[in-house]
């Protein structure tokens, strides 16, 4: 039995336009979720904000918000997730985290440094590098430990000062791109 060319020409037009449907209603789950994400310990994707002009040079306004946004890539799906973030009194910029080697934007940052990091309303294109240089890290651990002082919280507690690094604890300098 043969199938009306009519009746096969709907169910194709029916399936593109659900296909087509899921499309956009995948966007529309991806923009929503990425303009409110990332949140507390949830990540997002592609973070939106004013893209400042120029070269950042002194970072030391980074301190002014409790936590930064960072976006690595990875690949298809941009990645971006809360992290503490410090700035010297030199104006250098850092990202820390504890047992960096078990989460997943660490090994992505090792294989490409290039990202985006988001303070206030205002995202900025930056190149990451692991530190491992133990003053340097010690430096960047201080500026964290002042930081601290101002923008604790039961998910981010301050530790007190002078109080020595963690082996475990790693470190990347962001430079401005």
């Amino acid at each position: 039995m043969t199938e009306e060319p009519s009746k096969s020409l709907n169910g194709r037009k029916r399936g593109a336009i659900v296909g087509g449907a899921l499309v956009i209603l995948l966007a529309a789950g991806f923009v929503v979720w990425s303009s409110s994400c990332p949140c507390d310990r949830t990540p997002g994707g592609y973070l939106f904000g004013d893209a400042p002009d120029g070269v950042v040079t002194d970072w030391s306004f980074a301190n002014d918000v409790p936590l930064c946004q960072i976006q690595v890539s990875t690949g298809l799906v941009p990645y971006s997730i809360n992290l503490n973030c410090m700035a010297t009194t030199s104006g250098e910029l850092y990202l820390s985290c504890g047992a960096c080697e078990t989460k997943g934007w660490g090994g992505r940052m090792l294989k490409n440094g290039s990202s985006r990091i988001r303070l206030g309303e205002s995202v900025y294109p930056v190149t990451a590098t692991r530190v491992l240089n133990s003053d340097e890290l010690d430096r960047a651990w201080g500026a964290r430990a002042v930081k601290l002082q101002l923008h604790s919280s039961a998910l981010n507690p301050a530790v007190p000062l002078g109080t020595p690094r963690a082996d475990n604890w790693w470190s990347f300098r962001l430079v401005s791109r």
